[in-house]
């Protein structure tokens, strides 16, 4: 309950939250060694360290259990990222329960139908309201300063962006008049987007960064500037991570060991001590 405090605490501050994603308990720590002052995790890493093809072939069970250990590794507040609640309200319901039994400080619920069909749908705003007030209704007895982070992918559910766009805000607007703390709107491109979604909707704001349909189209400070209450980094250390080691590998491929060393591509042993034993 602490944590969820805090975590309410820095969302409501005047500063923005950067939120890095970790996908394991030592990328976690990583995170909270920097000093960033919370976690988030992200079901979509914790897909590819297991090398599975999609997001949701990591079941609920794997998301809980991989969650749970990356809360037990930091003492900052770790915000789960609970998909599209894996069900309808009813089993929402459970969901949200058994993330808050893991120690997290809240979590994030979409309303991207996820069937592993090519392409990106969302169920109705009907439904996905029911979800929202079923998540706070279950926390209130519990835990009143549980986080609930309502995501749309509205953005990416068709063709005209200027609809999209509307469609992406008034859902937002939806969902925290259905009790959500804050709202996250994904597949953000341009800060003309940003600053359209920050005028239109009427309550905290989540967007995404340095993902590749945006990493060069604004920076962290742009979007505090702003005054985005929460920025995500959704792919950022495990891309990070990936690109580290096929550069490892292919040095070992070409028999340059020496040069991982000296270019400083090594993880300091005595930063290791540190970062594990900490």
């Amino acid at each position: 309950m602490k944590k969820s405090k805090r975590l309410k605490e820095l969302l409501n501050s005047e500063e923005t939250l950067i939120m890095p994603d970790a996908y394991d308990p030592v990328s976690a720590r990583l995170v909270e060694m920097a000093g960033f002052k919370a976690v988030q995790c992200s079901g979509y890493s914790f897909s590819i360290t297991a090398a599975r093809p999609k997001e949701m072939d990591i079941s609920r069970n794997e998301n809980l259990e991989i969650t749970r250990r990356i809360v037990e590794t930091v003492d900052v507040p770790v915000m789960a990222d609970a998909e599209d609640g894996y069900g309808d309200a009813k089993v929402v319901k459970e969901t949200v329960l058994q993330f808050m039994d893991r120690g997290v400080a809240g979590l994030n619920l979409e309303d991207q139908v996820l069937d592993g069909k090519d392409g990106v749908n969302i169920i109705s705003s009907d439904a996905m309201v029911e979800k929202i007030q079923t998540a706070k209704e279950t926390t209130e007895s519990e835990n009143p300063d549980f986080i609930i982070n309502a995501r749309t992918d509205a953005l990416k559910s068709m063709d005209n962006r200027e609809d999209a766009l509307n469609l992406a805000a008034e859902r937002a607007n939806q969902y925290l008049d259905a009790g959500a703390d804050l709202t996250f709107a994904t597949y953000v491109e341009t800060l003309e987007e940003v600053k359209t979604l920050k005028k239109e909707v009427k309550g905290p704001l989540s967007v995404a960064a340095a993902m590749p349909y945006n990493i060069k189209n604004f920076s962290i400070t742009d979007l505090e500037d702003l005054g985005v209450e929460r920025v995500s980094l959704p792919t950022l250390l495990i891309y990070s991570s990936l690109k580290a080691m096929k550069n490892s590998l292919n040095h070992i491929k070409e028999d340059n060991l020496m040069e991982l060393d000296d270019n400083g591509l090594l993880y300091d042993f005595t930063d290791l001590n540190d970062l594990i034993r900490k």
